[in-house]
């Protein structure tokens, strides 16, 4: 019967040592990431013993742990647009978890996101054709299944703002001679002028009651389209026109009250993704002078009044402020390696021997038992090292000598020690450019600072904390050419001594060593930053006098004592750009903008493009054409019905 027991108890600890190893090799799996061979190794142990519910409890809970990491994984890469590794991760979940209705679900999200990444590809292409109403149509299905798509929806306000017309239409008047025009005026009254340029080009001109028609004004053109000529004689005469349809203009003066009755103005809304609406603000106001503006900070918000011309130079200015920051992904790596050697090596005597006299011996008085059975003393009582009497000097014997040898009396050193540290910390910072982003790996000391009242004898005490580690600050600045200038602080520190003060506060000694300076890499290009040495050589030999002196034989009478401690600090970092700084479009960069007083309005005496008849696109297959030569100016008065105007006269009523 005992020897059954005895096997039962060997066989139930042989099964508990077994459970033990399966479950440290699995879990040293787990710790060095081979996440799947760990939970093989415990789906196999939980099959092969189905009686064993630490196997399946276990099993389960690492599954559930993994799959949780998984699917946080799988939707990170689905946001990010890596569609093929996040189908790879959601197949490993349900690989374990065949039920799992996240997975299915991001499946699913995968392949309707595909397909919508697609049809915004297509309408994107539609939008460069200028095709935008079939571009809507394609956004809409997008939209219709995802009203989020941020793709889709960024599309759509560009075809909107395609397809809605102004509120006030910019008109421009239409001539019937497209042709360059030669004109020769001399000393006549402003009616005349417009009048000749009405009749030629079938325009109607209205004056304002304040404009002077009858004063005389001299225009000599060669070679300029009929807008360019209207703009000069309206510019040499302190005139303005509004255009009320496209052959009929309204001419006033150019005086700020009629400028205020007859220009149309516009109110324009701009909600801003990037640009800081208050700096925004302060642009529009310098550049194009208006007065008129509302920003609302909470919505990033700006709305303007001004005339249309000036709201398209808005819109141009805003485009080009606009702009997303350019962020940074700073991989840091910052490795502190140290080397300890220590060696204590020798023979270790004692440091003092010393020899005394002592007066007075030792004396033992005992003390009988009393009468009632009390047990009686013995006391012993010495003398006083260098005291000693004339008597017990004549009757000296060996208990007056006293030897005193410092400890320890031998000892025999034999110890050497190699220690190597290596800290690594290896933080990933994203920070926008031209911000400061701090790190702290270490730990904050607490600091009580001590304040005493003047009368009163009021004492308080405060807190304050100290940062001992490793502390790092970067601040980055993005560049056109994909150049990352880095502005980069480093501090190790660490708690060297403490002090205690009379009062009973803690103070603490600090150890640091820290660099500051200004890197310029390139987009994945590692800088190396090392040098922060500290290198400690201590040595200490213990010797006998004389004979520790001796060439070979004085490490018999010596102990030598080594220590050589190195520290070094190496900072390797890498910056990756996340979104770098684009830069706007020419036509947004630099634009018309009028002249002082008037904005938006072309540059005076431009080269204006004469309006072109419509002419179908040649077949594929047709030869090219020669250029047809350039048509020569039309004179006012060349036949086509133009009335006839001698050069310094005017024509007869």
């Amino acid at each position: 019967m005992k020897s059954l027991f005895s096997a039962l108890l060997i066989a139930v600890l042989l099964a508990g040592c077994a459970s033990d190893r399966i479950l440290s090799d699995a879990g040293d799996l787990f710790g060095s990431g081979r996440t799947e061979e760990g939970l093989a190794v415990l789906d196999k142990a939980a099959t092969e013993n189905p009686g064993n519910r630490i196997y399946r409890a276990e099993y389960f809970r690492r599954r559930d742990f993994a799959v949780a990491q998984w699917l946080g994984q799988a939707d990170t890469l689905r946001l990010a647009q890596q569609f093929e590794p996040a189908e790879e991760v959601y197949r490993r979940v349900l690989k374990y978890d065949e039920a799992n209705a996240r997975a299915k679900g991001g499946l699913a999200q995968i392949a309707m996101d595909k397909r919508h990444l697609a049809v915004v590809a297509q309408a994107e292409k539609l939008v460069k054709e200028d095709k935008y109403l079939e571009a809507r149509d394609l956004l809409a299905q997008v939209l219709s299944e995802d009203p989020v798509q941020r793709e889709a929806r960024r599309l759509q306000r560009v075809i909107e703002e395609k397809l809605t017309r102004p509120t006030v239409a910019t008109l421009r008047l239409k001539s019937s001679v497209t042709k360059p025009i030669s004109l020769e005026l001399r000393d006549v009254p402003i009616r005349t002028v417009f009048d000749v340029l009405g009749r030629a080009a079938n325009l109607n001109f209205l004056f304002d009651k304040d404009v002077r028609t009858d004063q005389r004004t001299t225009i000599v053109v060669r070679d300029a389209q009929v807008d360019d000529v209207i703009r000069l004689i309206l510019a040499t005469n302190q005139l303005e026109q509004k255009v009320l349809n496209e052959t009929t203009a309204l001419i006033y003066p150019n005086t700020p009250q009629k400028l205020r009755e007859y220009q149309d103005l516009v109110v324009k809304t701009f909600y801003l993704a990037n640009a800081d609406v208050k700096q925004t603000a302060n642009l529009i106001r310098t550049i194009l002078k208006t007065r008129d503006i509302f920003v609302d900070e909470k919505l990033n918000m700006l709305v303007m009044k001004d005339t249309p011309n000036a709201v398209r130079l808005a819109e141009k200015l805003v485009a080009a402020q606009d702009l997303a920051e350019p962020e940074v992904m700073l991989e840091v790596e910052v490795l502190e390696v140290g080397v300890n050697r220590l060696l204590n090596l020798g023979l270790q005597y004692p440091t003092s021997v010393a020899w005394s006299l002592v007066g007075g011996g030792n004396t033992t008085t005992t003390t009988p038992p009393d009468t009632s059975g009390g047990g009686g003393s013995t006391t012993t009582t010495t003398g006083t090292p260098g005291v000693f009497s004339l008597t017990e000097w004549l009757n000296r014997n060996s208990d007056m000598v006293r030897i005193t040898v410092s400890d320890p009396l031998f000892v025999l050193n034999l110890q050497k020690q190699d220690n190597d540290t290596n800290l690594l910390a290896n933080p990933r910072i994203r920070v926008k450019n031209r911000e400061k982003a701090k790190i702290l790996i270490g730990e904050r000391v607490p600091v009580l600072t001590t304040t005493a009242a003047a009368t009163g004898g009021f004492v308080s005490q405060s807190v304050s904390y100290l940062d001992v580690g490793l502390k790092l600050q970067v601040e980055p600045t993005v560049y056109l050419d994909d150049d990352i200038g880095i502005k980069l602080g480093l501090e190790v520190s660490n708690i060297t001594n403490t002090v205690t003060t009379s009062g009973g506060t803690i103070t603490y000694q600090i150890g640091t060593r820290n660099t500051d300076t200004v890197l310029r890499l390139h987009d994945g290009e590692t800088q190396i930053l090392a040098g922060l040495i500290s290198d400690e050589d201590r040595a200490t030999a213990n010797k006998v006098p004389c004979l520790g002196d001796m060439p070979v034989l004085g490490r018999l009478f010596s102990n030598h004592n080594t220590n050589n401690t190195r520290t070094e600090i190496v900072l390797l970092i890498t910056p990756r750009l996340i979104r770098s700084l684009v830069r706007p479009d020419a036509n947004v960069m630099e634009f018309a903008a009028g002249t002082e007083a008037s904005a938006g309005g072309g540059p005076l005496g431009g080269v204006s493009i004469a309006p072109q008849p419509f002419v179908p696109a040649p077949a594929a297959f047709a030869p090219p054409q020669p250029a047809a030569p350039a048509a020569p100016a039309t004179p006012i008065g060349a036949p086509g019905g133009a009335p006839i105007v001698p050069f310094g006269g005017v024509e007869p009523q």
